[in-house]
């Protein structure tokens, strides 16, 4: 379940983006509570803009425990950033958020393609995108986009994933049809 962000929910946001488990992964890194409510400030104001698009991710309480977003739009594609709490880990909420966020992307937005670009040490979301049945890797077909987010360092750091518009809407046909077939 995902909502549009709001303020209201940083203090809590901010708790559970604090946890060393979490920290780490966080593309925008707030040190106290006033820099996240900051943040959640300026990332609203950006929608607005039309920079980026961003949600809550809501329990099934509708309580927040984590964010997914589309950073960097460009040319119909944006970059990918997601985080859950801890609390929250293993318990099915990272695909929920993803398949409702990529629904809402490609079906209300102009969107073509969503990269996602993923530390090789972090083995939690490399775990998480292998998953994802309609991911495809993206270092050899997105060369540029490879070197791009590779650009600082001397040896790639990054993996990059891609899943298109085109891809997403034939898995999901075809998975229609194998449970129509059932």
């Amino acid at each position: 379940m995902l909502k549009k962000r709001d303020v209201q929910d940083a203090p809590v946001l901010y708790e559970l983006m604090s946890h060393p488990e979490v920290f780490p992964y966080v593309r925008h890194k707030a040190y106290s509570s006033d820099e996240f409510y900051f943040l959640t400030k300026q990332t609203i104001e950006a929608e607005e803009n039309g920079d980026l698009i961003s949600r809550t991710i809501m329990d099934e309480y509708y309580n927040p425990i984590g964010t997914i977003n589309l950073f960097d739009i460009e040319n119909n594609a944006g970059f990918l950033a997601t985080w859950i709490g801890q609390p929250y880990f293993g318990k099915g909420y990272n695909k929920l958020a993803k398949d409702a966020f990529f629904n809402e992307l490609f079906c209300h937005h102009p969107i073509d393609a969503i990269f996602i670009k993923i530390r090789r040490t972090n083995t939690r979301s490399l775990k998480a995108i292998l998953k994802i049945p309609y991911v495809m890797h993206g270092n050899e077909v997105y060369d540029e986009v490879f070197a791009k987010i590779n650009s600082d360092q001397e040896e790639p750091v990054y993996d990059l994933y891609v899943i298109r518009k085109e891809t997403y809407f034939s898995h999901l046909e075809s998975a229609k049809e194998n449970e129509e077939a059932i």
